[in-house]
């Protein structure tokens, strides 16, 4: 006989008992849950009232930011949809990132990164700038003093690579005296510069490094072929650095021919791809 005797099962009526008092415990639990939940959503104690903006902010002001976005927020601190509120933010003018957390009981902090503006982009007049990084962005422009940033021409896609080219050209063309007011990247791929004085310098394609070199070969022999003329490198108009073997260029006062691009290069322009010959 086996020391450990087996239990008779319940009957079925205990067992019904029991499994229907289970059901109404669990229904029980659920409604408390689902009313403790709808408590929560209704309560005007967790509804957002509270919106810190933390970060260095220089063209958005704390208010304007608070005022533009609160309104898109739907839900209170436990519902807000974050992802949702965090491009929101990003929609802002100036502001380039945003990270948005929940801080108990009703409020969001927001860390923000503007951007940093580089350059204007494309046409006069628009709202559209370069940050550091090469990034095109909707930014209004008005708190930026007339003339402070060069403009940047050519497909958004480039707009990085034209940053890159700038800040390589403007070293190199500083010995010249005025700064690039306009850099533009052709329909045909070539580049050309418009500086302060209004000169008109085509640069032609090609790979930078090359381009770089025929800038600096203008710069090095400028100053000895615009003496020639009776002029200083200030008298600069136009300078086509196309041209394997040299460049053409207009000084003012120095008649050449019409057009954009000469059809033959002006006195000093031949001297300028002599020299270069010779060289």
């Amino acid at each position: 006989m086996n020391a450990a005797a087996t239990l008779p099962a319940a009957p079925l009526d205990v067992r019904l008992m029991n499994l229907t008092a289970t059901i109404l415990f669990v229904g029980c639990a659920v409604a408390v849950f689902a009313a403790a939940g709808a408590w929560l959503v209704r309560n005007p104690v967790f509804a957002i009232g509270r919106i810190a903006v933390e970060g260095d902010l220089v063209h958005t002001s704390a208010v304007a930011l608070r005022a533009n976005v609160a309104p898109q927020l739907v839900g209170n601190f436990f519902t807000v949809d974050l992802e949702a509120a965090r491009r929101a933010f990003e929609q802002v003018p100036w502001v380039r990132r945003a990270q948005v957390h929940r801080e108990f009981p009703n409020g969001l902090r927001v860390d923000l990164l503007e951007h940093e503006a580089a350059a204007y982009w494309g046409a006069e007049g628009g709202s559209t700038l370069v940050d550091s990084d090469g990034e095109v962005f909707e930014a209004g422009a008005d708190d930026l003093e007339p003339g402070s940033l060069p403009r940047l021409v050519g497909p958004a896609e480039r707009s990085a690579e034209m940053l890159a080219m700038y800040r390589r050209l403007a070293p190199a063309l500083a010995p010249l005296g005025p700064d690039i007011d306009t850099l533009e990247l052709t329909g045909n791929g070539g580049w050309r510069v418009t500086q302060d004085s209004g000169a008109v310098l085509e640069l032609g394609g090609g790979e930078p490094d090359a381009i770089l070199e025929r800038v600096r070969r203008l710069v090095n022999t400028l100053p000895r072929v615009a003496q020639q003329q009776g002029r200083g490198v200030e008298a600069l108009e136009y300078a086509d650095l196309r041209h394997q073997s040299g460049y053409a260029l207009r000084l003012r006062g120095v008649t050449t021919v019409n057009g954009d691009v000469p059809a033959r290069p002006a006195p000093a322009a031949r001297r300028a791809g002599q020299n270069q010959r010779r060289g």
